[in-house]
């Protein structure tokens, strides 16, 4: 019977090859679309690699004060003295690192200039971070504690910076200081990891932002496992009522927020205070918004396969009066619907990756890496049978319930 049905569904292919290609690209063009988005949010919510760590982290990027009386309030990221005075003593993690946003600084070595990302940070941010060290080391607590002037810079920037020469122990100077590269590590394009050279706090021009509360920072927190996570955001709720501020008249009370990776991009996008940062929020309006750019093309091929049921008609109403059940002939579209999605899942597949590779190499993301992992693939497949059961269920159930009659004659 699954052979007869397969016969059929090829010959109809083959009967309409335009009708089969519209159908094809169709299918194609959305799925290509929905793969893309799913490979990229992927990497953005749940990333592999450098932040691999991210299913037990936690990310305090804000700092909220405000008076006695909440008419005046500050919102900015953490400065270094909130971060090393208070969360770094959070009980039960295995690591809390300070690190600071990604700076657009010059950076000069010998004649030659360039406009680099730079990120100051202390030794901890090493044992959260995953960055694959290609030569040299990374610097440490010690490197910190006595304010050496190393740095550690990604593949990209050695070669910019220094050509085909061995970039260990190579100087260049920023913002008039001289630092020597110490490793080299891999390209990585992640939120926390995007940057070019990496330096100890300690090397800041001033010590002065070891005593800001309010500065440029990003405290994150490695837990020691998934099941201490809402632990931890009640630790870091409970620390910022006890922050004291220099100034208590001006800032009387603090709010921070840990939050995973959702939760951090939906706090952003969505602008939210709480302890419900809206992750869930966002990816279930991300899936909604998916699920309804399914469904229009489902439907127009709902549309389409009606008109295939006009032109079927005569060939309905021979098989209901040779004793084909409703069952079966709905069996039968169904399958064709199925079939043909699965076949534009599979072109869908390639042309995402081709897709996404256009998008690595057209650096329109500095350093993005993604790729369609097993995880997308079978996102996609069961997107394609998705596909195939919407578009076919209303025209297999109409179809089924067509008089062999009124079939015959060409009536539906």
């Amino acid at each position: 019977m699954l052979r007869n049905y397969l016969l059929t569904a090829y010959k109809v292919f083959m009967r309409r090859k335009l009708f089969t290609a519209i159908n094809l690209l169709c299918i194609v063009l959305t799925l290509v679309v929905l793969l893309v988005v799913t490979a990229l949010a992927q990497e953005a919510f749940y990333p592999r690699g450098v932040e691999g760590k991210s299913e037990r982290m936690l990310q305090v990027i804000e700092l909220r004060g405000s008076d006695a009386t909440e008419q005046r309030v500050r919102t900015s990221p953490p400065g270094f003295k909130l971060i090393d005075k208070y969360l770094k003593k959070v009980p039960g993690v295995e690591a809390v690192a300070a690190v600071t946003m990604p700076e657009r600084v010059s950076v000069y070595q010998g004649a030659q200039r360039s406009e680099l990302m730079l990120r100051h940070a202390d030794a901890d941010y090493w044992r959260i971070m995953n960055f694959r060290l290609l030569a040299g080391r990374l610097f440490t607590a010690d490197d910190v504690e006595q304010g050496r002037f190393v740095a550690v810079i990604n593949q990209s920037t050695a070669r910019q910076l220094f050509g085909g020469e061995a970039p260990l122990g190579r100087k260049f100077s920023s913002a008039g200081q001289s630092f020597a590269v110490i490793g080299v590590v891999e390209d990585a394009m992640h939120l926390n990891a995007l940057s070019d050279i990496w330096v100890p706090v300690t090397t800041y021009p001033s010590t002065q932002y070891r005593e800001q509360m309010w500065g440029n920072f990003s405290a994150l927190l490695l837990a020691r496992s998934v099941d201490d996570l809402p632990r931890i955001r009640r630790e870091v709720k409970q620390i910022a009522s006890e922050v004291s501020f220099d100034d208590p008249r001006e800032w009387a009370k603090a709010q921070m927020w840990a939050d995973s990776k959702p939760d951090l991009y939906a706090r952003t996008l969505l602008q939210r205070e709480g302890d419900d940062g809206g992750g869930n929020l966002l990816l279930t309006g991300l899936g909604g918004l998916m699920l309804l750019f399914m469904l229009l093309p489902a439907l127009n091929l709902v549309n389409l396969n009606m008109g295939r049921i006009q032109e079927r008609s005569a060939e309905i109403g021979v098989r209901k009066a040779f004793g084909a059940s409703s069952a079966q002939l709905a069996a039968q579209l169904v399958l064709e619907n199925i079939l043909l999605c699965l076949a534009g899942g599979l072109l869908a597949l390639g042309g995402a990756a081709l897709a996404l590779h256009w998008l690595e190499l057209s650096g329109l993301v500095p350093y993005l890496r993604v790729s369609l992992n097993l995880a997308v693939f079978g996102w996609g497949l069961l997107i394609t049978l998705v596909f195939g059961v919407l578009s076919g269920v209303l025209p297999a159930w109409k179809m089924s319930r067509l008089d062999p009659v009124h079939a015959l004659k060409g009536a539906l």
